[in-house]
Order: C-alpha cells, then sequence, then structure tokens
C-alpha cells in the first residue's frame, strides 16, 4: 500500500477506532494508532485468511485497520493504565 493511502487509511481507522472506544485522544495521536492499527491489522489478518487484506482504500482495508486500530488502542489503554 502507498505512502498516502496508507495515512489515510489510518486516519479513517484511528478516527472510528477512537470513537468506538471512546478514547479521548487527539488527531495525531488517533493517526498514529490508525497507521499502526492497519499494520497489527493487515498482520492478523494474513496469519488467520493468508491474504493481504490491507491492499490500498477500500472497504476492506478500512475494516481490517479499524479491527487493527481498535486491538492497539486497547493495548495503548494497557500500558498507560500500568504505568
Amino acid at each position: 500500500m502507498g505512502l498516502i493511502a496508507m495515512i489515510v487509511v489510518g486516519l479513517i481507522a484511528g478516527l472510528v477506532a477512537s470513537w468506538l472506544m471512546k478514547a479521548k485522544t487527539g488527531m495525531l495521536v488517533d493517526l498514529i494508532l490508525g497507521i499502526v492499527g492497519s499494520v497489527v491489522g493487515g498482520w492478523v489478518a494474513s496469519l488467520i485468511t493468508g491474504l493481504d487484506l490491507v491492499t490500498g482504500v477500500n472497504l476492506t482495508s478500512i475494516i481490517v485497520s479499524i479491527i487493527g486500530a481498535v486491538i492497539v488502542i486497547a493495548i495503548y489503554r494497557l500500558i498507560k493504565r500500568g504505568r
């Protein structure tokens, strides 16, 4: 996936995931968590299905990225709570 597509999908995934998880983070943190979530979601999906489901700006990529971003936000909260 190209850099621009990754940023767009990551931003969408980060915003939706932070809304779903009721995270009180800023736009920059949403973008970073969304991009990391895209990578994590794509990795988990490729382990489960054996296919690369994060391929560009499409619905499948966005859904996989949102799931990954939710996972990343949950881990972020666990780490933040531990401090």
